[in-house]
């Protein structure tokens, strides 16, 4: 027998004794304990995790790296990210977009990420600028990600008149997403409702920025369940942000939880963003603005671990390494003996991959050899030490590769 690829001493994500890892034309050929084999190249990973590629089910490409075009911060609250964001729009070009995204995705394909949902913006200040921009990245960069469109309509919809007209466009020339932003939206039903219209003409896929806030009340996230349920769109919406849970008492939130995983609607936690832009109504006492989504996924709920923004004014800081924005998140929600890091895990690899329903994702015979070589041990220790990633292969070819540290001690 013989590989293309072969990698030794190999540790799975779910545990278990070291294996060998044959890959042949792009895919995985063998997975056993001693394939006793021979390859084209051979990877020794000395007992080190490997696991399949990241997934980053919600980031903004169109928007990363404007923080410094950006008005400053001047004051605590109210914050005003979408109003800062939205006074440069009119300076964005196609060529702007692409050139500010590639800088940022290149970060996230260094860091492991190797399948995408990326939000795009689309109304009449930016016009399908962003769409476009953004478009051009996906044959690009194909030999390292494959990279999806979610179209959305961050100023609203119903009350920017235009916009719909847009996101129209944007479905039917490569978008293939519908997103929300009905926060707003003076009539935040009327664009969910609008949204669904969208995704149930063109069978497409749903994901909303839903229900962010300090208060409990009035959460859209039922609606969303009620209208999942109608059109039988189970298994193919996702809701972002939620902050409104981080602040339920523990029954109403499981009562929650309980409705949407009946319904089907998974959740995307963005910590850097929700910690960034949560609590800003206080002086002290600030809250967390971070849903659990461990407890979350313990009571049925999908849920996946992003990225959001980077370098933007709703989220200045940030490099697309998806270990890190996991270690922050369960600091965050206090999530982090074993069990919970290893659920964690999933959150941007497994649970990521089902969100985005990728059925030939994975580490088994016959699915795209689509892997990172983590310098860790098993998720767990990788999620506390924030591992680097050392080796990506997209398809069977190697799609990065960073140096493991070496320490000179004095003689």
């Amino acid at each position: 027998m013989a590989f293309d690829l072969l990698f030794r001493d190999a540790r799975l994500p779910e545990g278990g004794p070291a294996v060998e890892i044959g890959v042949t034309a792009g895919r995985f050929a063998a997975i056993g304990p001693a394939l006793d084999a021979e390859a084209g190249e051979v990877i020794d990973c000395a007992g080190r995790l490997v696991s399949p590629g990241f997934v980053e089910t919600h980031i903004h490409l169109d928007k990363t790296c404007t923080i410094d075009r950006c008005a400053c911060e001047t004051a605590r609250f109210p914050h005003h990210a979408m109003e800062r964001t939205s006074a440069i729009k009119h300076t964005f070009t196609v060529e702007d977009v692409t050139s500010r995204a590639s800088r940022t995705l290149e970060r996230c394909i260094s860091h492991g990420a190797m399948l995408m949902r990326t939000h795009v913006e689309v109304d009449p200040k930016v016009g399908l600028r962003g769409l476009e921009g953004v478009k051009a990245l996906i044959e690009r960069y194909r030999w390292a990600i494959d990279i999806e469109i979610c179209v959305m309509p961050q100023e609203g919809l119903l009350n920017n008149p235009g916009t719909d007209e847009l996101m129209v466009a944007a479905l039917e020339s490569g978008a293939t997403v519908v997103g929300a932003a009905p926060n707003y939206d003076t009539d935040r039903a009327g664009q969910i409702r609008r949204v669904f219209e969208l995704a149930r003409r063109y069978d497409f896929d749903i994901d909303m920025h839903l229900d962010s806030g300090a208060s409990a009340s009035e959460l859209d996230t039922l609606l969303v369940c009620e209208l999942t349920e109608r059109h039988g769109w189970g298994g193919r919406v996702a809701i972002g942000h939620v902050t409104k849970l981080s602040v339920m008492p523990p029954p109403e939130f499981d009562a929650v939880a309980k409705r949407m995983a009946d319904a089907g609607v998974a959740l995307t936690v963005l910590p850097a963003t929700d910690l960034y832009l949560g609590g800003r109504e206080k002086d002290h006492r600030v809250e967390r603005s971070v849903v659990d989504a461990n407890r979350l996924t313990r009571l049925g709920v999908l849920c996946s671990v992003s990225s959001n923004n980077i370098l933007n004014a709703f989220t200045p800081l940030g490099d697309g390494q998806l270990i890190r924005m996991a270690n922050l998140y369960a600091n965050v929600v206090q999530q982090a003996m074993p069990d919970a890091l290893r659920d964690t895990w999933g959150m941007f690899t497994t649970a990521s991959a089902r969100l985005m329903r990728r059925r030939d994702y994975g580490i088994a015979v016959g699915n795209p050899a689509d892997l990172v070589v983590v310098d860790a041990p098993d998720p767990v220790a990788a999620i506390r030490e924030v591992a680097p990633v050392l080796i990506g292969f997209k398809r069977g070819r190697r799609s990065f590769t960073r140096g493991s540290v070496v320490l000179h001690k004095p003689a």
